[in-house]
């Protein structure tokens, strides 16, 4: 954390890929106890919805969390508090690496078991973006290309150096321009496919905010179609933020020329599922009941954001611009679990490979 096209069955034709059916659910698959949804979104005997190969599903979208960061809780141990507060499993765990940290993770891998992960990995925090691509890490990328071979089996999602803007270094030679940052993703993903990776979901993070999407430099971030599965966006509900759409359209009157987020990522990326990678709402003195309010507006508004396929909420008592955890008075609770069990986010099994 730093800073409508419709979509459905028309990405799946378009895409040509894979689509896994219920013979590919997981052993132990939680369903929270409400009937089937079929493709429709009416209660049926037989669940209709998929996902790909890309992990797009069919109907809905993921539900996901990051529990309990900066918490101090053990990954296991934080999601297991985080879905009993929640009322229900989570599809997608967040869990973050940085540098030389060895992953999968013992206890990730029994997470992986029964849901998706999204990986969070920065290759280095002491080379620069340059020297990254020019392969000062490669012995790095191949220990864990040889990790995840080992011990993840089942797809997963992978994001490599989340919110870049703020990283940027515009100036010639600083290894950490926005076309050193594409390079360095572009390096990353294509030496753990030679390396024989082939079940990693890829997701470029952006932190989506306007200050940064107006930069003269924003574009040439993205490393390319051949390597992005999924555009990624990490928004906070600020002081500019009154409902869930203006927390995906953020915009600001001093960078007119911005559309917001959603808006964006639709001309920009018209068959790119979108993934809200994290994403929360901060307490305000002055509206003790706005976070209650707030996750009503998502559950509400949620299906007009058809190409929006994943919410992984960041769930934290030490964010650095506040406490996010979505059940700090008991009404928020309520809301919370409520937006959280609506059936367009109960739709899709979870795929095993």
């Amino acid at each position: 954390m730093t800073g409508i096209w419709v979509f459905g069955a028309g990405i799946l034709a378009a895409c040509g890929l894979l689509v896994y059916t219920m013979a590919a659910v997981r052993p132990g698959r939680d369903t929270t106890g409400r009937p089937p949804v079929a493709a429709a979104g009416i209660p049926g005997d037989t669940p209709r919805c998929a996902a790909t190969a890309k992990l797009i599903p069919s109907c809905g979208a993921w539900w996901g969390v990051a529990p309990d960061v900066f918490g101090g809780l053990p990954p296991a141990k934080a999601l297991a508090a985080a879905e009993e507060r929640m009322g229900r499993k989570a599809d997608i765990v967040h869990v973050y690496h940085r540098g030389g940290d060895a992953f999968p993770t013992r206890a990730e891998r029994r997470l992986a078991r029964t849901r998706l992960l999204l990986v969070n990995w920065k290759p280095s925090v002491h080379h620069t973006w340059a020297e990254i691509a020019a392969g000062a890490v490669d012995h790095r990328i191949d220990r864990l290309a040889d990790s995840i071979k080992r011990h993840l089996p089942h797809r997963f999602f992978l994001t490599v150096h989340h919110e870049p803007e703020n990283d940027v270094r515009p100036r010639p030679g600083s290894g950490m321009t926005a076309d050193d940052y594409a390079a360095m993703y572009r390096h990353v993903v294509l030496r753990l496919r030679s390396e024989g990776v082939r079940n990693a979901v890829t997701v470029m993070t952006y932190m989506g905010a306007p200050n940064w999407a107006t930069k003269p430099w924003f574009e040439r971030l993205y490393p390319g179609d051949d390597v992005v599965d999924w555009i990624g966006v990490d928004p906070y509900a600020d002081r500019r933020v009154d409902d869930f759409a203006t927390l995906i359209d953020k915009i600001r009157p001093d960078h007119a020329k911005w559309p917001g987020f959603y808006r964006w990522t639709q001309a920009r990326f018209p068959a790119k599922p979108i993934m809200i990678a994290e994403w929360g709402a901060f307490p305000r003195q002055d509206d003790p009941h706005f976070k209650t309010t707030f996750f009503n507006t998502v559950r509400r508004q949620i299906r007009g954001y058809p190409q929006i396929k994943a919410l992984v909420y960041f769930d934290s008592p030490r964010a650095p611009r506040g406490d996010t955890r979505f059940d700090t008075t008991p009404d928020t609770a309520r809301a919370f679990t409520e937006l959280a069990r609506a059936p367009y986010f109960s739709s899709t099994p979870v795929p095993g490979d």
